[in-house]
């Protein structure tokens, strides 16, 4: 069952919670804050979700709350970090930021992220470089938990890819795992008791299927466009550990410790005025969204739109309106914040 709760509750809730398992206090009011907007935005399952999780594995040691990015080398616009398995949301934050000013001086800035651990919402880090003005792109590699096409066991992460436009009457950000729905995502309709309104994966019998119990159950979560998004995942797979020489998926496989623990990430920022007047870009930009909102909606009554437009507009109802939010992962999270560090995390892979 949903229930709407004050936007600054999510996040000072949350942020109690990460004060409980030995966050600072920059460090919980950060991630508070990111978990909160995520949730705000209408991505639940990386956001509020993911607090019995994260809590979990800082108990566990697989998420170092002293670890932070060190400089390995650098190369012009290049560097290359290792993330020491610190907090994924502070060490992507630090390279996003760290892309920004390399892109500052050079017109573009690139920065590898070896041994890290899950950032939570991708979109995230598009969203921020987006709204500073520069054109932003990340991705992650993960463990497997997707097969591969052609296969029935999971051989490969969903890998999910990041991409901001910043156009200034409103950033165009994509942020896709490269399967149909992220494992959270079928959570949350898992806890809300709904089937997929498309089909998001394969039952234990080899059909596809609307239920998102059944997929989560059989790890056979349905590459995004077939074939294309399974070449799409191991090729950003190997992108991003060569470009960080750090771990592959594979690698990660072997090592056992799930959830992106040990990953690599890539922020990559690109001045949009390289080659191009402000005026020029933000014309473009702005006619090609008004050519694209404007097409014929499949339905009488529908929107056609890019993406990121949606997210704006479930940030300011949330506002408004109160953060929509699972009763029973709110009731866990709570009592985490009470004190209760053993609440276990229901809500899915």
């Amino acid at each position: 069952m949903s229930i709407k709760i004050p936007y600054d509750t999510v996040r000072e809730t949350i942020q109690q919670a990460f004060l409980n398992v030995g966050l600072t206090e920059e460090q919980a009011k950060t991630c508070a804050a990111i978990h909160a907007q995520s949730s705000a935005d209408g991505v639940e399952s990386h956001g509020l979700n993911r607090v019995p999780r994260f809590v979990d594995y800082v108990r566990r040691g697989l998420i170092d709350p002293k670890g932070s990015p060190e400089l390995v080398r650098a190369r012009g616009a290049v560097e290359n970090y290792d993330g020491h398995l610190g907090i994924g949301i502070t060490n992507a934050l630090f390279c996003a930021d760290r892309a920004m000013e390399l892109a500052k001086e050079h017109g573009i800035g690139c920065v590898a992220l070896k041994n890290t651990s899950h950032w939570m919402r991708g979109g995230t880090y598009a969203w921020r470089m987006a709204e500073a003005g520069f054109l932003g792109i990340s991705w992650i590699n993960t463990e497997s938990c997707m097969p591969l096409w052609g296969s029935d066991q999971p051989g490969v992460g969903n890998n999910p890819f990041c991409i901001g436009i910043p156009r200034e009457d409103g950033p165009i950000v994509l942020d896709m795992a490269m399967s149909q729905y992220a494992y959270g995502k079928l959570g949350v309709y898992r806890l809300a008791g709904k089937q997929l309104p498309y089909p998001g994966g394969f039952d234990s019998q080899g059909n596809l299927t609307t239920d998102p119990g059944a997929i989560e159950e059989s790890r056979r979560i349905l590459p995004t466009g077939y074939w294309k998004g399974s070449g799409m995942a191991i090729a950003l797979d190997m992108a991003a550990a060569l470009m960080a020489n750090g771990n592959s998926g594979f690698d990660m496989d072997e090592q056992g410790r799930g959830s992106c623990v040990g990953c690599c990430q890539i922020f990559i920022a690109y001045d949009p005025y390289l080659f191009g007047t402000r005026e020029e870009i933000q014309d473009m930009l702005n006619k090609r969204v008004a050519a694209a909102d404007s097409s014929h909606p499949e339905h009488e009554g529908g929107l056609v739109t890019c993406p990121g437009e949606r997210t704006l507009a479930a940030r300011e109802r949330s506002m408004r309106e109160g953060v929509t939010v699972d009763e029973t992962i709110w009731r866990q999270v709570k009592a985490i914040a009470g004190g209760d560090l053993d609440a276990k995390d229901i809500s899915g892979r």
